[in-house]
């Protein structure tokens, strides 16, 4: 199976943007807002595939969701489609630290308007939504969030920063190096089976919603709503199911809930 780009702008549920920073900032949004940030695959043990066949059974035809190397991979083919000019980066995770660790997020720098934009649909946090334009250091705003994109002179990276009640908050770093293939399958192979990996070791499922960022780690359902978070306790496996169903559209089977459920330590059913 190839691409399917209209059964992808389907399950984002928008017609077919224009080429143009406008449409850019369209397709970003409808993805964030369509399709979850999960790592139910790799918490499990299983290696996400990052193949078009599987990209599109797992996350169009299943409906299911992904993380950064699936997510930005399937945005990479819309992009095509619409004949962006783009290249992926590898950034460090920083949140909130001095310096990132390995380079395990993929991101991309987009051209639109005769500018590059950092561009990101795959990034598990309270992340950009809309592009960032990245030859400035000032001050970005959407909506209620404030982002910037400092330059470090001391690892020669570019800082992806968003303002919080005590000041800016490092998410990611990245460069311009260039990005093959085998980095990416290499960087997947990583996040998986690392047992330093935080994706192979929490549960974290996000989505930007109309009211605001949900998202659930561990046992631990948050919502984001006008820069004010209400959290909660998931109350056993039933109660995690319908999160993920309610709050994040991901259906997953009984056997899977189970093995989900018994990861994270949680009452039956």
């Amino acid at each position: 199976m190839s691409f399917d780009f209209n059964a992808y702008l389907n399950r984002i549920g928008i017609a077919k943007p224009e080429t143009t920073l406008a449409g850019l900032s369209e397709l970003q949004q409808a993805q964030l807002s369509a399709i979850p940030f999960e790592n139910i695959n790799p918490l499990l043990g299983l290696l996400p595939d990052l193949e078009t066949v599987a990209l599109m059974d797992k996350i169009i035809a299943k409906r299911r969701g992904g993380y950064c190397f699936e997510l930005n991979s399937l945005f990479g083919h819309a992009l095509d489609e619409l004949r962006f000019a783009y290249r992926p980066i590898l950034a460090r995770v920083r949140m909130g630290r001095s310096e990132g660790g390995p380079r395990l997020h993929l991101a991309f720098i987009v051209e639109a308007e005769g500018e590059p934009w950092l561009v990101d649909v795959g990034f598990g946090g309270p992340s950009h939504y809309r592009p960032l334009r990245l030859n400035t250091e000032q001050e970005q705003i959407q909506d209620h969030n404030r982002f910037r994109l400092r330059r470090e002179a001391d690892s020669g990276e570019t800082v992806l920063e968003r303002l919080q009640d005590d000041g800016w908050f490092a998410l990611y770093s990245f460069d311009l190096s260039r990005v093959q293939r085998c980095d990416l399958e290499a960087a997947n192979l990583v996040c998986t089976t690392w047992d330093q990996s935080l994706l192979s070791q929490n549960l974290l499922v996000c989505r930007n919603t109309c009211a605001g960022w949900v998202q659930l780690f561990n046992t631990r359902f948050s919502q984001f709503i006008g820069g004010e978070q209400i959290s909660t306790a998931v109350d056993g496996a039933s109660h995690l199911q319908a999160l993920l169903n309610e709050q994040f559209d991901i259906e997953i089977d009984d056997d899977q809930l189970v093995l989900l459920a018994n990861r994270l330590a949680l009452a039956g059913h």
